[in-house]
Order: C-alpha cells, then structure tokens, then sequence
C-alpha cells in the first residue's frame, strides 16, 4: 500500500520519501539510512562526507549564472521517533513503515510515520538530485540522532560547513516561517526501594491505562492531554490510600520527547476488598473519561486478576515515589507573554519505570527562557530532596533566539507573499530544533526553518497534508532561486 504514495505531487519529494519509509531509522539506530545518504550522493557524483559521529553531508555546486548567489545549508535530521500502538506488531529496527493516503493526509498503519522529519529530507534529496532548478552553492546536512539527544548537531565540527545560510526543513505548519525554539534538558530521577513479600492477604491485579492520543512533548503539550504516567499514579496513589494496594511494578512511556499515551502496573489489593477494588476502577476510568472527553475520548482504564508477583514495593518507599510523582508538574507550566500562543516553559513526566529496587522518573523540560529553565529544574531538585531521590540532569541544549532582522527572513516574507498572496506568520516553536546547537557551533549563519504541515508527530496519529507539501516545496525551488548575492 505504502506505494501509491509514489504518485503524490511533487512526485520527486514522494519519491525519495517513500525510499526513507522503506529503511529503518530510529534514533541510535541510524547506520542502514547513513549508508543509503552516502550511496545517494556518490550515486550523484556529489562530494559526500560522512563526519565522525554519523552526520551526512552532501555539497552541490551551483548551477550555471548562480555561482556568486551565497551558499545555502538544506538542513533535516534522518532519525525517526519509534512509537506504535500496543497492538501493532511492528519492529522499528527491521520493518518498513507502512504509510498510506488517508483523504487529504498520509499517514502510516499503527505506527509513526516518520514525515518528522522524512519529508524535509526528501526535499533536500530532491534538490540535490535535480537538474532543473536554479541555486546557488548548497551543501545538505543530514544529521542523527535527533530526536533522542540531537547527538549529530551536538558532534558536528566547526571547520565542515561552508555556507551562510541555513534553512531547517523541520517544522511543522506550511505558511509559518519559524525563528526561534525552546532550549530543554532531561531530568532523572532516581529512588531506591525495598523489595518485600508480598501480603498473604493480598491478590493480584493487572492495571492498564490506553487509548491516549500522545505526541510530540513540545508542539502538542498546549493540547492539554492525557498523561498516561500521571493518571496511573493517580489511580494507585488514590487505591493504596482507600484499599492498601501496593505496586509490584509500574511503568509507562518510552520516549522523553512524546507524552506517554500507555501505562501498565500489576499491584496487589486485600482480597476482602476485591469487589470494591475492581468498581473503583470502573469508577475512576468513568471520572477521568469525563474530565478529558474532548481530548481523549478513547481513554481505557481497564483491570484484570494476574498471578502473584514475586514481591512488592516496600510500603514507605512506595509512598514517597507516588507523592513525587503526583507532585511532579506536567504540561504548560507557562505562556510566553512576549509572543502570542507560544508555550513558554513546560514538562513532560516522560517515562516512568522500576526493576532490582530501583524506580526511576525520566522528565524532558523545555524553555525559551534559560532562568524558567533553571527554576524548574530547582523545582524537580526540590521534589527529590524531599523524596530523598537523587537527582541528575543531562543532553542540555540552548535555545534558538529571535532575529527580526534576519536577511533570509526579510527574503522569504517577501518570496511567500509574492508566490502565494499573503504573508507568512514570524513564529517560535515549543520544541527543540537544531538551529540553538548549530547556531553555537557556527555563529554567522543566518538560520530560518519552514516545512509542511505534520499534526500528531511522535505519536501512531502523526500524519502529514499532501497539499502542504506542494506548498514547501513550491516555497523551497522559490527561495533557492532567489538566495542574495554574496557580498
């Protein structure tokens, strides 16, 4: 099915799309996508470089009359986010992604589709592979490991790029041109418990919280959500203070960047109190139905007998976790008041797990403004000091900050509004985008990121408007024609 793709417009993007559906790519997983980029721009007679940690970069010289335009970096990153529904049987490391048109969108059976960012590289691939478009000296930059630690924009060596002019291809809404994103970094939180018999009193129950939508942590956290690992802990926080449950294991989420839509717990209940437990259940997956209707109208909250775990949580341990994790904040934590709609700060409790008397709490924190940074990272130091938690913080990446002044920017308000009739909207996104780390590495360049429009990345959702990606690639062959001339 994955094939009638191939004849989308512009079939010289679709094309190359499809090609990347076909290889596995999550990040950390890169080496098979990293040999097919090389083989693409050898195949071109282009120099291609693969750098020491995996990046792949690919120089075409200008076409005839435009050789003293300035060099343009066509800049997208080749990992995809690995997430699939619970019944799905589908392995990221192996299997192609099956995409599929569904009316006005493509988008793929169960899993993520990989349009973030697999359609800003095929346009980037596009340009290098044709023959017919005007431009200037373009080098493309595909990066790895994005998703998961922007490890290739992190590893990339200051003296590879020549451009100065870099255009990300990673956003996500056609007609936005992005100039800014929020800087994050990861919190970990670690407890230590004790693993105890468990009661003789006590039987067993599997809990399973599903039917959550997800999605990307930073560009859908203002969609207020569902939570699975929140809402989990609140069900048990709630059963072990009325019904004395206790938690044998817990976890939920695998991914910092994607709010968790699936979380799982086998706990042990009284047995004298195992109609009371079993109506609570159905009482709570009606309360949180209710409250996050509009949101999340397939939420499942659904409990069945199990065998007998081995041992459970020690009672005291178990009520510190729970209590940080309810104190733990998740979602907007607050608006930028300096541009409209823009999600200042936030969290996303992103992964909760425990094994060998261990449970950790894994959050990703976002923030356009380092010192909001910084003050929820004390926030998350003081919850596990009070836990007696430790904590640690890592992968810290900067922020991209506003250029109004921007000469690409200037250009490109110009070429949408002359190509298409209007002005394009000037926006920051709540996600991490390359431009902060690149930007560092290589401070002249003057940076600007467009793409078309994907709804639900980093969650099965995520799909990706077939028109919008006529429109970018439109915009794309536009902007290319007409880049300034070096000085």
């Amino acid at each position: 099915m994955s094939k009638e793709i191939l004849n989308l417009e512009p079939k010289e993007v679709w094309k190359y799309f499809y090609e990347l559906t076909q290889i596995p790519r999550p990040s950390k997983k890169e080496g098979k996508v990293i040999e097919y980029m090389k083989h693409f721009g050898e195949s071109l007679g282009l120099e291609t470089l693969v750098d020491e940690v995996g990046n792949v970069i690919i120089r075409k010289p200008a076409t005839p009359g435009m050789e003293n335009r300035k060099g343009v970096i066509l800049q997208g990153h080749l990992d995809m986010v690995p997430q699939k529904n619970s019944d799905v049987d589908h392995d990221f490391e192996k299997d192609p992604i099956e995409a599929y048109i569904d009316g006005e969108w493509v988008t793929a059976k169960g899993t993520t589709l990989g349009a973030d960012n697999g359609i800003g590289v095929a346009a980037a691939m596009a340009v290098l592979a044709s023959k017919d478009i005007q431009h200037g000296p373009v080098e493309a930059l595909f990066t790895i490991d994005e998703e998961t630690g922007m490890t290739g924009a992190f590893g990339l060596k200051p003296d590879i790029l020549k451009g100065e002019i870099l255009i990300n291809l990673d956003s996500e809404d056609e007609g936005e041109l992005y100039v800014g994103c929020a800087g994050g970094t990861n919190a970990n939180l670690k407890f230590s418990y004790q693993e105890e018999k468990v009661p003789e009193s006590h039987i067993a129950y599997e809990v399973r919280l599903t039917g959550l939508k997800g999605g990307h942590s930073g560009v859908d956290i203002a969609l207020e959500r569902g939570n699975a690992n929140k809402l989990m802990n609140r069900v048990l926080w709630m059963a072990a203070k009325e019904y004395g449950l206790r938690i044998a294991d817990m976890k939920g989420g695998d991914l910092r960047n994607a709010i968790p839509r699936e979380a799982f717990a086998v706990v042990t209940v009284p047995a004298i109190k195992e109609e009371d437990f079993v109506r609570f259940i159905g009482d709570m997956e009606k309360m949180l139905i209710n409250e996050l209707a509009s949101v999340e109208p397939d939420l499942k909250l659904e409990t069945e007998r199990t065998d007998t775990p081995a041992s459970v949580m020690d009672e005291t341990s178990q009520k510190k976790i729970q209590d940080a994790v309810y104190a733990s904040p998740h979602g907007v934590i607050r608006m930028s008041t300096d541009m409209e709609g823009l999600v200042e700060t936030s969290n996303n409790v992103a992964i909760l797990k425990m094994k060998d008397g261990t449970f950790e709490e894994l959050c990703l924190l976002r923030s356009s403004v380092d010192t909001a940074k910084d003050d929820l990272k004390n926030v998350f130091s003081a919850i596990a000091g009070l836990a007696g938690a430790s904590i640690s913080f890592d992968g810290e990446y900067p922020g991209w900050k506003p250029n109004m002044k921007s000469p690409i920017l200037h250009e490109m308000k110009e070429i949408y509004h002359n190509k298409f009739g209007k002005i394009p909207e000037i926006k920051a996104i709540h996600a991490g985008l390359e431009c902060g780390l690149l930007g560092g590495v290589y401070p002249g360049l003057d940076m600007i990121s467009f793409g078309p429009t994907i709804r639900y990345p980093h969650s099965p959702d995520e799909k990706v408007n077939i028109a919008s990606v006529q429109k970018f690639w439109d915009f794309l062959v536009e902007t290319l024609k007409n880049i300034p001339m070096s000085e």
